[in-house]
């Protein structure tokens, strides 16, 4: 019976949470409770959840354990050690306290959600479980914990009755969001893997909102809902990064209503009209987008943040600010997709490879494109990112709309690299591979004091998750479990790539003076973890390794 409580999984993720507890300094150990209380709620939810052959209405990915212990932590614990990483920066008085209360506002909007999701998924089970009366008891122990400490703490720059709402509507929105996207694509994720694009998602869509009333309200001079205090400056990319993203996020939404309108006329039109139905789909897919993209986005990025042209002038600025670097980068971007995809697909198609082998061609391809510009052009990398994953986003919208004429060629060429964690509803692995790097740069900006942190994502993935699946297939022969494929020999190959790969970089860190604070105790330790979880879990570890990796790097 406790073998089956603590799984490999379940383990690693424990010891990772006992990690990021033990780090904390005196003025974080509130959110080291709250923590704690959400780790012990999700792990016995995880244990009913697990035990019961039929727990929810709605239908996971198959052959994936529900993973609610590791969807639930992975995003406060994320945030906490970002907290850490920046108590360590404001008493070096090299960060401002806004900054902190900023991150404390989202750690609190985090738990919320986690917390809400916890109690719907609990109640949302089909019969009675003592793990499920054990979840409910920490769930409600960590709502009260949660309550206390937004009523002591300090006003974070909102006004304390919406400062309580505010926290508390991240929790209602990641259960309608979770809801949804479960019923839309089912059989497409894990609970656990919807418990993290759930609660990420609300927690950007929060930011963006948050950003919105405290522009508002400085038009509108009104100071009573968020105060003077709340002054986290933005930068032009992370702003265009932004609306791209959650603008896209939205479109499909607006592009239903669109298409329904247009149905419901074609419909009742005459029977000659009907032959230009998927003609004028794409017409009126194409005009939206741009209208969407060209107007409403823009608008809303010069409404947060003081653009002196428009958005788009400025990244057509930025990009020609140094010409001669940041185009070559690019040419040599496209070289490499070109040759890249093109020969892998031919691959795909007249060799019996196994795709999960040849996916991995893709983390490698990761490392050669996204290293030297991390390297000379961290900026510029970021920027390009948002680039990557609009695009993504538009021929993933294209893929699933079927868009005429592009996409039926889409959903053939996709189809060529997926597996068994993606179906035709969603494609998401090209998403998780590009968010699993972008990420840890992404969340690098500002204040760092780990020279390895932002290359979490590149590192995790494009070496030791590449060089695990080679070495494991080849030459592995001991096996972590009887029903998994992960082998010893391939893990251990992972962690010492990695390993190998940090010794190469932290050279190129030593003329900053950051050699002094990178521990090798401590790096050996976030890529054993982070090792041992692409070992044991069965989520989409794209989406988790390098969040693991991060977190550890920052403490």
């Amino acid at each position: 019976m406790t073998t089956s409580f603590f799984t490999g999984e379940r383990i690693v993720v424990l010891f990772f949470i006992s990690k990021i507890l033990y780090s904390l300094p005196l003025s974080l150990l509130t959110h080291g409770v709250a923590l704690s209380l959400l780790a012990l709620s999700s792990f016995f939810l995880e244990i009913a959840v697990d035990s019961a052959n039929s727990p929810f209405a709605f239908r996971t990915r198959p052959a994936a354990s529900s993973g609610i212990l590791l969807g639930a932590v992975t995003l406060p614990s994320l945030i906490l050690s970002k907290l850490v990483q920046s108590s360590r920066g404001f008493s070096l008085a090299q960060i401002q306290p806004q900054e902190i209360q900023y991150l404390t506002l989202q750690y609190w909007a985090t738990s919320a959600s986690v917390f809400t999701v916890l109690l719907f998924l609990a109640f949302a089970m089909r019969r009675g479980h003592w793990g499920v009366r054990l979840s409910l008891c920490f769930v409600f122990f960590q709502g009260v914990f949660c309550i206390a400490a937004l009523a002591t703490t300090s006003q974070i720059g909102l006004h304390p009755v919406l400062k309580l709402s505010w926290v508390f509507c991240h929790g209602f929105a990641s259960v309608k969001l979770i809801q949804h996207f479960l019923r839309i694509f089912p059989s497409c994720a894990s609970i656990g893997e919807a418990f993290l694009v759930a609660a990420g998602i609300v927690l950007y869509f929060g930011d963006m909102l948050l950003l919105t009333i405290r522009k508002l309200c400085g038009l509108l001079e009104s100071s009573e809902l968020v105060t003077a205090e709340y002054k986290i400056s933005r930068s032009e990319i992370s702003i265009i990064i932004q609306g791209l993203v959650l603008g896209l996020l939205l479109y499909p939404i607006v592009l239903k209503y669109i298409f329904q309108i247009w149905e419901w006329s074609i419909n009742t039109a005459s029977a000659e009209s009907r032959r230009y139905y998927e003609f004028g789909r794409s017409l009126i897919f194409i005009a939206s987008l741009g209208f969407v993209l060209i107007v409403i986005v823009p608008s809303w990025m010069q409404l947060v943040k003081q653009f002196h042209t428009h958005p788009f002038f400025w990244v057509l600025s930025f990009v020609f600010s140094e010409p001669s670097k940041r185009l070559s980068l690019c040419i040599y971007w496209v070289c490499i997709i070109c040759v890249s995809v093109l020969r892998f697909y031919n691959i795909s198609k007249n060799s019996k490879i196994e795709r999960i082998l040849l996916r991995k061609y893709y983390h490698l391809m990761a490392v050669l494109m996204f290293s030297p510009a991390l390297i000379f052009q961290p900026k510029f990398l970021d920027l390009a990112f948002g680039a990557a994953l609009a695009v993504f986003l538009i021929l993933e919208i294209i893929r699933v709309w079927r868009i005429w004429p592009l996409g039926q060629p889409i959903n053939q060429f996709m189809n060529a690299f997926t597996d068994h964690r993606d179906s035709d509803l969603l494609i998401v692995s090209h998403f998780s591979l590009l968010l699993g790097c972008a990420l840890p740069i992404w969340m690098s900006s500002g204040y760092n004091d780990r020279p390895l942190a932002p290359f979490a994502g590149i590192l995790s993935l494009g070496i030791g998750d590449t060089m695990a699946s080679m070495v494991g297939h080849k030459y592995g022969v001991l096996r972590w479990s009887k029903t998994g494929k992960k082998t010893v020999e391939g893990t251990a190959a992972g962690i010492t790539s990695v390993l190998a790969a940090c010794s190469l970089l932290l050279p190129l860190f030593a003329s900053t003076g950051y050699i002094l604070t990178q521990h090798w105790f401590s790096l050996l330790l976030a890529v054993t973890v982070s090792g041992l979880l692409e070992a044991y879990t069965a989520q989409l570890d794209n989406a988790f390794i390098p969040l693991f990796f991060y977190s550890l790097l920052c403490l």
